[in-house]
């Protein structure tokens, strides 16, 4: 375990939640972040559609992945 997290039990990202993650929120920043780029936020159930919104609404592309992935495998849609 390092700071508290517990990588056997996978939590969500969202600040304050400390339920099991279900969903992985694949996006980058086109802004910084090279095409091939991925970053991973872990969502439980109830916070899955609040990070994928917080996200698009800043114009990210983002999908999202039931279950744990570390999105190397995952093409986000370009948004323009």
């Amino acid at each position: 375990m390092i700071l508290g997290i517990n990588p056997s039990s996978p939590q969500c990202s969202r600040a304050a939640c400390g339920d099991d993650a279900v969903a992985s929120v694949v996006w980058r920043n086109p802004k910084i972040h090279a095409p091939d780029r991925r970053k991973v936020w872990l969502a439980c159930a109830e916070h899955v559609t609040y990070l994928r919104d917080f996200l698009a609404s800043r114009g990210f592309p983002v999908t999202i992945v039931d279950g744990l992935s570390d999105g190397t495998d995952v093409t986000l849609e370009e948004t323009s």
